[in-house]
Protein backbone atom coordinates (compact mmCIF):
# COMPACT_ATOMS: atom_id res chain seq x y z
CA UNK A 1 0.00 0.00 0.00
CA UNK A 2 1.47 3.34 -1.02
CA UNK A 3 1.04 6.37 1.15
CA UNK A 4 0.52 9.82 -0.25
CA UNK A 5 3.40 12.12 0.64
CA UNK A 6 2.60 14.93 3.08
CA UNK A 7 1.89 18.39 1.70
CA UNK A 8 3.13 21.79 2.80
CA UNK A 9 0.39 24.35 2.17
CA UNK A 10 1.65 27.95 2.07
CA UNK A 11 -0.42 31.17 2.06
CA UNK A 12 0.19 34.27 -0.06
CA UNK A 13 -2.22 37.18 0.17
CA UNK A 14 -2.66 40.58 1.68
CA UNK A 15 -4.02 41.12 5.18
CA UNK A 16 -7.69 40.03 5.42
CA UNK A 17 -7.62 38.35 2.01
CA UNK A 18 -8.89 35.09 3.52
CA UNK A 19 -5.67 33.26 4.38
CA UNK A 20 -6.82 32.24 7.86
CA UNK A 21 -10.21 31.08 6.56
CA UNK A 22 -8.56 28.93 3.87
CA UNK A 23 -6.05 27.69 6.43
CA UNK A 24 -8.85 26.47 8.71
CA UNK A 25 -10.51 24.68 5.79
CA UNK A 26 -7.29 22.95 4.70
CA UNK A 27 -6.43 22.13 8.32
CA UNK A 28 -9.49 19.89 8.63
CA UNK A 29 -7.85 17.21 6.47
CA UNK A 30 -6.64 14.03 8.17
CA UNK A 31 -3.02 13.97 9.36
CA UNK A 32 -2.72 17.75 8.95
CA UNK A 33 -1.63 20.40 11.43
CA UNK A 34 -1.99 24.17 11.19
CA UNK A 35 0.74 26.56 12.25
CA UNK A 36 -0.43 30.19 12.38
CA UNK A 37 2.15 32.95 12.52
CA UNK A 38 -0.24 35.53 14.00
CA UNK A 39 -1.10 33.24 16.93
CA UNK A 40 2.55 32.51 17.70
CA UNK A 41 3.65 36.14 17.33
CA UNK A 42 0.78 37.35 19.51
CA UNK A 43 1.52 34.80 22.23
CA UNK A 44 5.28 35.36 22.26
CA UNK A 45 5.88 38.96 21.20
CA UNK A 46 2.65 41.00 21.42
CA UNK A 47 4.22 43.69 23.64
CA UNK A 48 7.30 43.94 21.45
CA UNK A 49 5.58 44.63 18.11
CA UNK A 50 4.58 48.20 17.34
CA UNK A 51 6.15 48.69 13.89
CA UNK A 52 6.92 46.79 10.71
CA UNK A 53 10.55 46.59 11.83
CA UNK A 54 9.44 45.00 15.12
CA UNK A 55 7.24 42.54 13.23
CA UNK A 56 10.14 41.63 10.94
CA UNK A 57 12.51 41.01 13.86
CA UNK A 58 10.00 38.92 15.82
CA UNK A 59 8.96 36.99 12.72
CA UNK A 60 12.61 36.18 11.94
CA UNK A 61 13.11 34.83 15.47
CA UNK A 62 9.98 32.72 15.19
CA UNK A 63 10.89 31.32 11.78
CA UNK A 64 14.30 30.19 13.03
CA UNK A 65 12.62 27.67 15.33
CA UNK A 66 9.44 26.92 13.36
CA UNK A 67 11.25 26.00 10.12
CA UNK A 68 13.02 22.90 11.48
CA UNK A 69 9.85 21.89 13.33
CA UNK A 70 7.75 22.06 10.14
CA UNK A 71 10.39 20.00 8.29
CA UNK A 72 10.26 17.40 11.09
CA UNK A 73 6.48 17.17 10.86
CA UNK A 74 6.59 16.76 7.08
CA UNK A 75 9.31 14.10 7.36
CA UNK A 76 7.12 12.26 9.87
CA UNK A 77 4.34 12.11 7.26
CA UNK A 78 2.20 14.94 8.63
CA UNK A 79 0.90 17.60 6.25
CA UNK A 80 1.29 21.21 7.41
CA UNK A 81 -0.81 24.25 6.63
CA UNK A 82 1.65 27.08 7.21
CA UNK A 83 -0.38 30.21 7.90
CA UNK A 84 2.71 32.38 7.67
CA UNK A 85 2.72 35.08 5.01
CA UNK A 86 4.39 34.08 1.77
CA UNK A 87 4.05 37.64 0.48
CA UNK A 88 7.71 38.35 -0.28
CA UNK A 89 10.40 36.57 -2.23
CA UNK A 90 12.39 36.32 1.01
CA UNK A 91 9.60 34.59 2.93
CA UNK A 92 9.00 32.18 0.07
CA UNK A 93 12.75 31.43 -0.03
CA UNK A 94 12.50 30.47 3.67
CA UNK A 95 9.59 28.16 2.86
CA UNK A 96 11.53 26.64 -0.05
CA UNK A 97 14.33 25.92 2.43
CA UNK A 98 11.89 23.93 4.55
CA UNK A 99 10.69 21.96 1.52
CA UNK A 100 14.27 21.20 0.48
CA UNK A 101 14.72 19.27 3.75
CA UNK A 102 11.79 16.97 2.96
CA UNK A 103 10.17 14.82 0.30
CA UNK A 104 6.84 16.60 0.79
CA UNK A 105 4.68 17.96 -1.98
CA UNK A 106 3.55 21.55 -1.75
CA UNK A 107 0.93 24.09 -2.78
CA UNK A 108 1.34 27.84 -2.65
CA UNK A 109 -2.16 29.25 -2.25
CA UNK A 110 -2.36 32.77 -3.68
CA UNK A 111 -5.41 34.77 -2.64
CA UNK A 112 -6.21 37.43 -5.21
CA UNK A 113 -8.51 39.87 -3.42
CA UNK A 114 -8.86 43.61 -4.05
CA UNK A 115 -7.65 46.10 -1.46
CA UNK A 116 -11.22 47.36 -1.08
CA UNK A 117 -12.51 43.90 -0.14
CA UNK A 118 -9.53 43.28 2.16
CA UNK A 119 -10.16 46.58 3.97
CA UNK A 120 -13.87 45.81 4.32
CA UNK A 121 -13.03 42.38 5.77
CA UNK A 122 -10.37 43.93 8.01
CA UNK A 123 -12.88 46.33 9.57
CA UNK A 124 -15.30 43.47 10.25
CA UNK A 125 -12.52 41.23 11.59
CA UNK A 126 -11.19 43.94 13.89
CA UNK A 127 -14.70 44.71 15.17
CA UNK A 128 -15.29 41.03 16.00
CA UNK A 129 -12.05 40.73 18.00
CA UNK A 130 -11.68 37.12 16.84
CA UNK A 131 -8.24 37.46 15.25
CA UNK A 132 -4.89 37.75 17.04
CA UNK A 133 -3.67 40.45 14.66
CA UNK A 134 -5.80 43.60 14.38
CA UNK A 135 -3.98 46.05 12.11
CA UNK A 136 -5.39 49.46 11.28
CA UNK A 137 -6.25 50.39 7.69
CA UNK A 138 -3.05 52.48 7.69
CA UNK A 139 -1.01 49.43 8.70
CA UNK A 140 -2.75 47.44 5.95
CA UNK A 141 -1.45 50.00 3.44
CA UNK A 142 2.06 49.86 4.95
CA UNK A 143 2.23 46.05 4.87
CA UNK A 144 0.72 45.89 1.38
CA UNK A 145 3.69 47.84 0.01
CA UNK A 146 5.85 44.77 0.69
CA UNK A 147 3.56 42.33 -1.16
CA UNK A 148 5.20 40.70 -4.17
CA UNK A 149 3.15 38.14 -6.09
CA UNK A 150 4.98 34.87 -6.75
CA UNK A 151 6.22 34.02 -10.21
CA UNK A 152 6.51 30.64 -11.88
CA UNK A 153 10.31 31.10 -11.83
CA UNK A 154 10.22 30.55 -8.05
CA UNK A 155 9.29 26.92 -8.69
CA UNK A 156 6.14 26.64 -6.59
CA UNK A 157 2.92 24.87 -7.49
CA UNK A 158 0.61 27.88 -7.37
CA UNK A 159 -3.08 27.55 -6.59
CA UNK A 160 -5.03 30.76 -7.30
CA UNK A 161 -8.04 31.80 -5.21
CA UNK A 162 -10.18 34.85 -6.04
CA UNK A 163 -12.40 36.89 -3.72
CA UNK A 164 -15.26 34.59 -4.76
CA UNK A 165 -13.42 31.44 -3.63
CA UNK A 166 -11.27 32.72 -0.75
Amino acid sequence: MSQTPPTLHMMCGKIASGKSTLTAELGRADATVVMAEDDWLNALYAEEMSSIADFSLCSTKLRSIIGPHVASLLNAGVSVVLDFQANTVESRRWMRGILDQTNATHKLHVLQVSDAICLQRLRLRNASGDHAFAPTPEQFVQFSKYYVAPTKDEGFEIVLHSADTA
